[in-house]
C-alpha cells in the first residue's frame, strides 16, 4: 500500500508545504518566528497549540500556506510520539505536500514522524464498491526528514498494515486455510522454510490443535516456518489463530460473536514480528508456529467434560470449549520448548478476563525472566506500543485442578482469569529458559486519530523494538 511517505522533496507531485509541530511550551517563541499577518491569523482562530489542535495558515491569496499541530504539553520533540501525528493525512488538505519546518530533529523523533504519518495512511476498503473520494483525489503525503531511517519506516508500516488487513479480514474469507497460505506466502518472501501439518499427521503431532478445529468444514492445520542461521541464537514467535470462535459447544452469545473474526489477531502480530525479524535480518534462528483452526459447533466437536491428550502428553480435561486457545498454544507451545529455544514469544487473544483489568489498549505482559519483561517494557513506552505486567502467580495453580486429569483448560473461579491462562500455558514450557506471554486485544474499539476502529497490530512494534537491541543485525 501507499504510506503517503516521499523520500525526498523532488519526488513529483505539489508544492511542498511547511509544517510546525508546536507545543506550549515553545508556542511564544514560535509565534515570534512568524510574520504579523500569520501571528494574528492564529491569534483570530485561537491557537493555543493544544494536543491534536491543527492550524492552517493561509498566504497572501487565501491558498493554504503552512500549518502548525499543538502537542499540548509535551516538552520538547525527543518525546514524540507516532499518535500525535498519525491524525495528519486525513486531516490535511487533500492533494497536498508537507515538510517539518521545525528545523534538523533527531533521528528518533524524525523516524516517528515518518512512521506515524504512514500509520495513519492505513485504510481497510476492500469490500467497499466505491472507493474513498478523499483517497481518490490524493491524500496528503509527508516528506520524510533526512534523519529518518526511510527503509525502517516502510517496514514497520507494511508490517502492522498486513496485520490489520489480516484481522480486518471477515472470517468468510480469513479462513484456516487462507491463514496457513498467508504465512507460508511471508516465509517465501524471505526464502524461510514452511511447512504445514495438517490431516492425520496434526492429530498425531498436535492432538489439541486438531481437538479444537475438527469441527469446522475448513479442517485445522499448524503452520511451521524457519528462517536463519541455524548457528544463532533461537528465537521461537507463537501466534495464536482462531479464525472464528463460536465458543464451541459451550456457545457465545450473539454480542460475543460479533468480533471473533478478529480471534487470530495474535497469529497476525506474530506474523507481522517474524516479517520483520527477517526483513531487518536479525542474528537469530527464527521459527514460527501458528495454529489455524475454527472453533466451530458440529456433532464430532469436542465437548465439555472430554479430557484431551496434549502433544506434551499432559492430559487436559475441557472444563470450557470457549477456553479453546489455550488449547492449540499449549501443542504448539510444547512444540517450541522441545527445542529450549533462547526467546519463547507467544501472542494471543487469549481472554476476555485481561481487558477487564487493562482494557483494550494495554496487552497484558506475562514472562518467566524480570529483565526481558522491563525491556519489552521500557520499548513498549518508546514505541507508543505499551504494555502492562501481569504476575504469573504460582497461588491460583490449584485453579487448574482436574480430579481426573493433569489439569483442566479453564478455572471455575471468576477471579484471576488472565493470570490463570497463563499459568496454563507455563505448564507446557518448562525447558526455555526465557518465555514472553502477550494477551492482547487486537482491536480498536472506536475511532480516533490514525487509528481507525478495527484490526490493530498490537505489541509489534515494543517487541521488534527489543528484539533489534538483543540480537542486532546480521
Amino acid at each position: 500500500m501507499d504510506f503517503l511517505i516521499d523520500h525526498t522533496a523532488a519526488a513529483p507531485g505539489p508544492v511542498v508545504r511547511d509544517l510546525w509541530l508546536v507545543t506550549q511550551v515553545a508556542l511564544p517563541a514560535w509565534l515570534e518566528r512568524l510574520d504579523a499577518s500569520a501571528r494574528a491569523w492564529l491569534e483570530a482562530t485561537g491557537f493555543r497549540a493544544e494536543k491534536q489542535q491543527l492550524a492552517l495558515i493561509p498566504g497572501p491569496g487565501g491558498e493554504v500556506l503552512a500549518a502548525a499541530l499543538g502537542l499540548g504539553a509535551l516538552p520538547d520533540l525527543a518525546q514524540l510520539e507516532l499518535w500525535h501525528v498519525a491524525g495528519l493525512p486525513e486531516r490535511l488538505p487533500a492533494a497536498t505536500r508537507w515538510q517539518l519546518a521545525n528545523g534538523p530533529v533527531a533521528a528518533e523523533a524524525a523516524a516517528t514522524l515518518a512512521l506515524g504519518w504512514a500509520y495513519g495512511a492505513y485504510r481497510y476498503d476492500s469490500y467497499k464498491t466505491a472507493p474513498d473520494p478523499r483517497a481518490a483525489s490524493g491524500q496528503a503525503r509527508l516528506v520524510v526528514p533526512a534523519a529518518a531511517d526511510f527503509e525502517l519506516a516502510q517496514r514497520l508500516a507494511g508490517a502492522t498494515a498486513m496485520a490489520r488487513d489480516w484481522i480486518n479480514m471477515p472470517a468468510s474469507d480469513m479462513t484456516p486455510e487462507r491463514l496457513a497460505a498467508s504465512v507460508v506466502a511471508v516465509a517465501g518472501d524471505f526464502g524461510a522454510e514452511a511447512s504445514v501439518v495438517e490431516g492425520d499427521a496434526l492429530l498425531e503431532e498436535f492432538p489439541c490443535v486438531h481437538a479444537v478445529g475438527r469441527a469446522s468444514s475448513c479442517r485445522p492445520r499448524l503452520v511451521d516456518v524457519r528462517w536463519g542461521d541455524p548457528t544463532a541464537p533461537k528465537l521461537t514467535i507463537v501466534g495464536k489463530g482462531v479464525c472464528f470462535d463460536t465458543g464451541g459447544l459451550d456457545l457465545k452469545p450473539a454480542a460475543g460473536m460479533l468480533l471473533m473474526k478478529k480471534d487470530m489477531g495474535g497469529a497476525a502480530c506474530a506474523t507481522a514480528l517474524a516479517r520483520l525479524v527477517m526483513q531487518n535480518r536479525l542474528r537469530v534462528r527464527l521459527r514460527l508456529l501458528v495454529p489455524a483452526v475454527e472453533n466451530a459447533v458440529a456433532g464430532n466437536a469436542f465437548r465439555p467434560g472430554d479430557v484431551l491428550r496434549s502433544r506434551k502428553g499432559l492430559s487436559v480435561e475441557i472444563g470450557n470449549t470457549d477456553a479453546e486457545g489455550r488449547l492449540i498454544l499449549c501443542d504448539a507451545l510444547a512444540a517450541a520448548d522441545d527445542e529450549s529455544p533462547d526467546l519463547l514469544v507467544d501472542l494471543a487473544t487469549l481472554t476476555g478476563a485481561a481487558r477487564v483489568a487493562l482494557g483494550p489498549e494495554l496487552p497484558a505482559l506475562f514472562g518467566t525472566r524480570n529483565e526481558t519483561v522491563e525491556a519489552v517494557l521500557r520499548h513498549g513506552r518508546r514505541t507508543a506500543d505499551p504494555l502492562w505486567p501481569l504476575p504469573l502467580w504460582s497461588g491460583y495453580e490449584d485453579d487448574l485442578a482436574s480430579k481426573i486429569a493433569d489439569t483442566n483448560n479453564a478455572s471455575a473461579s471468576t477471579f484471576a482469569g488472565s493470570i490463570i491462562g497463563a499459568l496454563y500455558l507455563k505448564r507446557f514450557v518448562t525447558r526455555s529458559p526465557d518465555w514472553l506471554h502477550v494477551d492482547l486485544y487486537a482491536w480498536n474499539p472506536k475511532d480516533r486519530p490514525g487509528r481507525p476502529a478495527g484490526g490493530e497490530a498490537q505489541a509489534v512494534r515494543a517487541l521488534y523494538s527489543m528484539l533489534a537491541e538483543r540480537y542486532g543485525w546480521t
